[in-house]
């Protein structure tokens, strides 16, 4: 016996079975050739190989022109019924992956969330039956995106490369010093040099923006420590505004704290020397994860709808806040 087994003792082929629906509703080979889009020669075979397989006439050719048979009206009937199920089960899994559609589960920081996602949902309730944005640490939301518990993920911590994940740019933001109002520094005073007389108030390092801070300041000044660490926004800026510290932020943390930040001083690094050069830049980059096999067009929908929010949130925040030039950008 062949090693793929009797023919007789395998299901027919659809393609063969989709000839023989042709062949008895249009009444003959020629015909259901036409429909199918096949030579009439690719019909024979495949009525031939149907024959083989049931081990019985299915047309009877002694008639003109050639009619099926018992045997093949019947195969003719559940060839129909099969078709019929196929279909079902086609719109049935087209009909699941709509529904997954009908809701997209998007993952950011919490800053994001509270700047851009008001209006980024805002954009989505006509696309979109249900949103729900969840916001957190960026390596906490990593996890969920790696679990398949997000379909989306706005993050500065994007995943290392991995096939079927693709990323699209959104925007980048400058980190700046955020002091208390009524703080003078000096134009050749280093961030060392502000630490010995303000204590250096740091985001948790569980989170990224936390760690990206403190790597920076280790690469310039490793006498630098953080007095307190902070979750969020809003306590950190409180105790700089009551004049007990200072921090590195974002403008979007500043938008998402703004209640503290209009009462606070906030300077570009650059302000500040490092062997006798203006502080080098640090920024953090968002991007959109997503996986390429999933969400359609949604993910550049999304992407373009961020940068069309962070485009208002450009001229808000620079005549608010008094922000440096490039503070916020979009990252095309």
């Amino acid at each position: 016996m062949s090693k793929h087994g009797n023919p007789r003792e395998r299901p027919p082929a659809w393609e063969q079975l989709s000839s023989w629906i042709a062949v008895v509703e249009t009444g003959s080979v020629s015909s259901a050739a036409a429909r199918l889009g096949i030579s009439q020669a690719g019909v024979s075979q495949h009525v031939r190989q149907l024959e083989q397989t049931f081990d019985t006439p299915l047309l009877d050719r002694s008639t003109r022109p050639a009619r099926a048979t018992a045997s093949g009206q019947r195969l003719y009937e559940h060839a129909l019924a099969l078709r019929g199920q196929a279909e079902q089960m086609a719109e049935g899994v087209r009909a699941l992956s709509r529904a997954k559609r009908a809701l997209v589960r998007m993952g950011c920081v919490d800053s994001f969330a509270a700047t851009i996602g008001p209006q980024l949902v805002r954009g989505l309730i006509g696309r979109m039956h249900r949103v729900r944005m969840c916001s957190g640490l960026s390596p906490d939301l990593l996890g969920q995106f790696q679990n398949h518990q997000l379909d989306l993920l706005m993050t500065t911590a994007a995943p290392a490369h991995e096939p079927g994940i693709a990323q699209l740019p959104l925007f980048t933001e400058q980190y700046v010093v955020a002091l208390p109002a009524d703080h003078a520094v000096d134009p050749s005073e280093s961030l060392l040099a502000l630490s010995r007389g303000l204590p250096f108030m740091n985001y948790s390092l569980r989170s990224q923006i936390g760690r990206q801070i403190e790597a920076y300041l280790h690469g310039l000044h490793p006498g630098i420590e953080s007095a307190f660490e902070f979750d969020a926004t809003d306590p950190l800026l409180a105790l700089v505004r009551e004049g007990l510290g200072f921090a590195l932020t974002t403008p979007l943390c500043l938008w998402q704290s703004r209640y503290h930040a209009g009462a606070v001083r906030i300077l570009p690094l650059s302000a500040f020397q490092h062997q006798g050069r203006s502080c080098p830049p640090l920024t953090r980059r968002f991007s959109l994860v997503h996986r390429e096999a999933e969400m359609g067009s949604l993910p550049r929908e999304v992407a373009d709808l961020v940068r069309i929010v962070v485009r208002e949130l450009q001229r808000d925040i620079g005549a608010a806040l008094a922000l440096p030039a490039g503070a916020l950008a979009i990252d095309d």
